[in-house]
């Protein structure tokens, strides 16, 4: 059985999903990255302005290109910029 990824959401991302957590499920060979986000913008319209001003994380990783391969059990985050202070 294939294990979800795990998809965390920060700041307008939580707000636009309404939560701060999902699990999504990928393919067993993974999907990249921005293929990941776009499904995620398609499921939960209101996240997709947060997605284009957001950094992607990979396991703790910032991810530098959108082909890096988000596999079963990968943490992935979606982190939009931050106001406050």
């Amino acid at each position: 059985m294939t294990r979800p990824v795990r998809v965390l959401l920060f700041a307008s991302a939580r707000t636009a999903v309404g939560r701060g957590e999902l699990e999504w499920a990928v393919p067993p060979e993974g999907t990249p990255a921005s293929a990941l986000a776009r499904e995620l913008a398609t499921a939960f319209p209101k996240l997709a302005p947060a997605l284009r001003a957001s950094r992607l994380v990979r396991n703790g990783r910032p991810i530098d290109r959108p082909a890096t391969r988000i596999r079963p059990g990968d943490e992935f985050a979606i982190h939009p910029p931050y106001g406050g202070g």
